[in-house]
């Protein structure tokens, strides 16, 4: 079934308490999806986010990042009260997240929720069943607030709000199923250093006596930077893991398909080879490939949970290797337009090389916005952007990439918001290597017009999706 949906992360959303949350905007938003004509909401990693605020180096692989509990839902239920939040200065441009603001006071405003929850059967049962990560996440996150004197007490308060992310993030999830929206969520390949995952399963990783990685992730020099990008995670025991039936794989994954309806696995050819940089490393230029688990991986996954349900990012060097761990899964792989213009050689994301099982993106959350490609790229590379596609001033050239993604061959096309907004560079999410002031970008109310809706309905209907 040809289908498509829009690229919003949830921190994205309208929100006048600094940060988009699952509150009445994640609400509003699918019922914009659903006038719009779309099928799916596409959203970046959910996990509690660290130092950088990227959601992909989170504090845990498994738990919800507390910024995105909305708090009107809190005081609806009386465990919170008004002037325990609205009085909190949260940041003043309603079009980015002050993220230094949410850090300062975020968990402080959550804490008062303590004294007035309610361990229900619900709640004592959710423990229960999350116990093989929640108990390492809660304990990881009470010594990092009080490193010399957390209790038992301190653990209760992030268990209490995971509990609460979760049951508001599943409340959601089952009115955007009800309007038939699926949700697509993202895995990160690798998780950070300082994160529960690797204090409390240190086997799963290359460390040290100390706890100190010996390797650590990244990609060689490419497009967007010439010495390459040095994540920095701490790379996995893909031997250990092995002999451990990849149980913590089979566990995220599940965990994952649980939350999401469908899931996007971030830097997947990471399975194939993957790039391990020493440790100490300045960038990410001497860095080596190794051989990743393969097909085996998603064997032992299947043979546990079933085919899962995955979109797999196959972005940057791809070699015969990666495509035969492609062809072997089944999975879609992505195609990105901004990708396909390269005007000195031909490219696989040109439409006519497209198959239909495949996700085609204008851009991602790591790209330009379609406008400030078309102001910054090369000029012979918009220029053949345009030749290729057709495009024309009385349409919109932004217009045109959008009605050709939509025409395309492929069975699912995800478009991100501000493309649909016609923004400029100035709502970019993210800029790769760039260490500070990314994943801060907000929508408006009013970004979600009825007038967008209906050109995107219009859109969507003529391209049959």
């Amino acid at each position: 079934m040809r289908k498509s949906g829009i690229l919003l992360h949830i921190t994205s959303l309208p929100s006048p308490y600094g940060i988009g949350t699952l509150g009445k905007s994640a609400y509003d938003f699918v019922d914009f999806l659903e006038s719009a004509g779309q099928k799916l909401w596409q959203i970046l990693p959910v996990g509690h986010t660290g130092f950088g605020d990227s959601p992909y180096q989170s504090f845990s692989a498994f738990a919800g990042n507390p910024y995105m509990i909305d708090l009107d839902f809190l005081c609806d239920e009386g465990l919170l009260k008004r002037a325990e939040f609205e009085t909190v200065d949260w940041g003043s441009d309603p079009r980015k997240t002050d993220y230094g603001k949410i850090f300062a006071n975020r968990i402080s405003v959550l804490k008062n929720i303590v004294p007035r929850f309610k361990e229900t059967d619900e709640y004592k049962s959710f423990c229960a069943e999350n116990s093989f990560w929640l108990n390492d996440y809660s304990l990881f996150m009470a010594k990092k607030d009080n490193p010399l004197s957390c209790c038992e007490a301190d653990e209760r308060l992030y268990k209490i709000i995971q509990f609460i992310f979760c049951s508001q993030w599943y409340n959601l999830k089952e009115y955007a199923n009800s309007k038939g929206i699926k949700i697509i969520g993202d895995l990160p390949i690798y998780v950070a250093h300082d994160s529960a995952d690797v204090i409390e399963n240190p086997n799963l990783f290359e460390l040290d006596g100390n706890g100190n990685p010996v390797n650590v992730a990244g990609v060689p020099p490419d497009g967007f930077s010439d010495e390459g990008q040095l994540w920095g995670n701490p790379v996995f025991d893909w031997d250990y893991m092995k002999k451990d039936g990849y149980r913590w794989w089979i566990k995220r994954i599940s965990h994952s398909l649980r939350m999401f309806d469908k899931v996007r696995i971030d830097h997947f050819r990471g399975f194939s080879s993957y790039y391990s940089v020493p440790a100490g490393s300045r960038n990410a230029v001497n860095g080596f490939w190794r051989n990743g688990p393969s097909a085996e991986l998603f064997e032992a996954i299947e043979s546990e949970i079933g085919k899962p349900d995955i979109i797999a990012e196959d972005l940057g060097f791809v070699d015969d290797e990666v495509r035969e761990l492609m062809k072997k899964t089944g999975f879609p792989g992505m195609k990105i337009l901004q990708f396909a213009f390269d005007s000195r050689e031909e490219s696989d994301y040109l439409p006519h090389n497209y198959d239909r099982n495949c996700v085609v993106y204008i851009g991602t959350h790591d790209n330009d916005t379609l406008a400030g490609w078309l102001d910054n790229a090369p000029a012979d590379d918009v220029e053949y952007a345009k030749k290729y596609l057709r495009l024309n001033v009385e349409e919109g050239f932004a217009e045109g990439v959008i009605k050709s993604a939509m025409g395309s061959v492929a069975d699912t096309v995800i478009l991100t918001m501000q493309d649909l907004l016609g923004l400029g560079s100035d709502a970019r999410m993210n800029i790769p290597s760039v260490p500070h002031g990314n994943w801060c970008w907000r929508a408006l109310e009013s970004d979600f017009s009825p007038d967008i809706a209906k050109k995107l309905f219009s859109i969507t209907k003529l391209y049959g999706r």
